[in-house]
């Protein structure tokens, strides 16, 4: 390094001594944020949890969950940049349910029931209200997954981020039972692929929303016409899953799910796929929700190119029996989700085509978008 040589300053007795705080770490603040999280960590509590915040490592029991030959599944995420427009429009909110939701729904997809959850927390400069939104939505996201807030870790570090920014990630650990493991290894050619409804673009393709914004000047405060704004449509925390699809899930109803996050509805089906089968995705079965045909016209985005990179109204697919498959929408309906019947399993190399008629999604003539994994 070159600078000045490491010499020990001459003692000036007019200077006080430095201390964490003078160099930007809150201490206090921190332990003040930790006392007001604890309540909201045991509004989580759950079977098979033990203890609280504050020790160096969290407990989880399985035994007291109630399995009895688990399989561990975990998973780890984040928000995204979509926390850049949630920052700029002073909405904190929901942004904890999204980081939740992106690691739950991801173990549910493995036929895994979501157990704990740890978060973390990373600023520039404590903002303890900020910060206490932020962890009361995680915590809202774990009571609707099911899953014990446990611990976490809050970072403040100077230098690292701009003033107002902060960064989220989460880890979730999960589990199933041997027997009722998703592996996908069930799916056979013949299969229905049914989809659940999104709550909006969820927590992915944020970049290419935040251009869009940018190139057309658009205001997120500006009215929609269903009462909202455009940042509020935006801003719609990502569905959790889990609740809706356990039952079903325990039954044996279900041979596959996909969590349609980033890559969309293309690249994230084929995950869930055995090599032989190849999933057909008809674009006409549900209606493209406003806020995607807003982004789709604005942004002048082609259809194959929205149905890589957003969920475009599907959040979850889920592949089952055909002869399951009214049943099972009918289950999925009364626990609250509005279902589409979106597809199917054909023959073929592992991958997925998504196609519409001329008309579907702004396009004025037929397209077929294909991906073979």
């Amino acid at each position: 390094m070159i600078g000045r040589r490491l010499n020990p300053p001459s003692r000036d007795h007019n200077n006080p001594p430095l201390t964490y705080r003078a160099a930007g770490v809150d201490i206090d603040a921190g332990d003040a944020l930790v006392d007001h999280i604890k309540p909201l960590a045991k509004s989580t509590d759950r079977r098979g949890t033990m203890g609280g915040l504050g020790g160096f490592g969290a407990l989880f029991d399985l035994k007291a969950a109630g399995f009895k030959d688990p399989i561990l599944v975990s998973g780890t995420d984040g928000v995204g940049t979509k926390l850049k427009l949630a920052i700029e429009l002073g909405r904190h909110d929901g942004v904890g349910i999204d980081l939740v939701a992106m690691c739950a729904n991801d173990l549910i997809v493995q036929g895994a029931e979501p157990l704990f959850f740890l978060d973390y927390y990373a600023t520039g400069s404590l903002d303890g209200k900020v910060a206490e939104a932020v962890v009361a939505s995680i915590a809202e996201g774990c009571r609707d997954a099911g899953c014990a807030l446990i611990g976490g870790e809050t970072a403040e570090m100077p230098g690292m981020y701009a003033e107002g920014d902060y960064d989220l990630a989460g880890f979730c650990v999960g589990a199933v039972e041997r027997s009722q493991l998703l592996t996908g290894r069930a799916i056979v050619p013949g299969d229905a692929i049914l989809g659940l409804a999104s709550s909006g673009v969820h927590s992915n393709g944020f970049s290419l929303v935040r251009r869009i914004l940018a190139d057309r000047e658009w205001d997120p405060g500006q009215p929609l016409p269903d009462g909202t704004t455009l940042g509020q449509a935006l801003l719609e925390p990502t569905r959790i899953y889990v609740r809706s699809l356990l039952p079903s899930l325990r039954e044996g109803r279900i041979r596959g799910l996909a969590h349609i996050t980033g890559g969309g509805l293309l690249e994230n089906i084929p995950r869930v796929l055995p090599d032989i089968c190849h999933a057909v995705i008809d674009v006409g079965n549900w209606p493209l929700p406003p806020i995607f045909a807003l982004l789709q016209q604005g942004g002048e985005v082609a259809a194959p190119e929205m149905a890589r990179t957003f969920n475009c109204g599907i959040g979850m697919a889920v592949i089952t029996a055909p002869g399951d498959a009214d049943a099972l929408a009918d289950e999925l309906g009364e626990a609250g989700e509005t279902v589409h019947r979106i597809g199917r399993i054909e023959p073929g190399k592992r991958g997925c085509t998504v196609r519409g008629d001329a008309g579907s999604w702004g396009s004025s003539e037929a397209w077929a978008a294909t991906h073979n994994a």
